[in-house]
């Protein structure tokens, strides 16, 4: 068998609500709860397990690649909820996409602060 992520776990306040939250942005199916974490599974399987964090969060950046007309949605929904979006990681370029190799791609926060990217093209060319 290849090696391949199969899931990943994401501190949050709010577990179902930062799993609807993603959930809802991105057009997948409801999280569903899976032991003590709300799961969010994406198209290729991979899920991410929110569990819910009394401490202080590390930030976290979670990239998504999706395809044009998928890129065309969930921008629209991140603009119709007044989400602040950047170009880039660092937030220096506010209100704006990226064109890097040839995609598109948006950097936006979720309701605790991790740092999510929807792009249409891997960066450095690769599938």
């Amino acid at each position: 068998m290849a090696v391949q992520l199969n899931h990943t776990i994401v501190a949050a306040r709010d577990k179902a609500a930062s799993a609807r939250f993603l959930a809802e942005l991105l057009g997948l199916s409801e999280p569903r709860p899976f032991g003590p974490f709300m799961t969010v599974e994406t198209d290729n399987g991979v899920t991410l397990d929110y569990a819910d964090e009394a401490g202080e969060i590390t930030k976290q950046h979670y990239a998504f690649l999706v395809g044009e007309a998928e890129f065309d949605t969930i921008f629209g929904r991140i603009q119709e909820r007044g989400l602040p979006y950047w170009a880039d990681p660092g937030h220096h370029q506010p209100g704006t996409i990226n064109t890097r190799d040839g995609g598109r791609g948006v950097y936006f926060e979720d309701p605790d602060g991790h740092s999510l990217e929807i792009i249409t093209r891997p960066y450095g060319g690769s599938q």
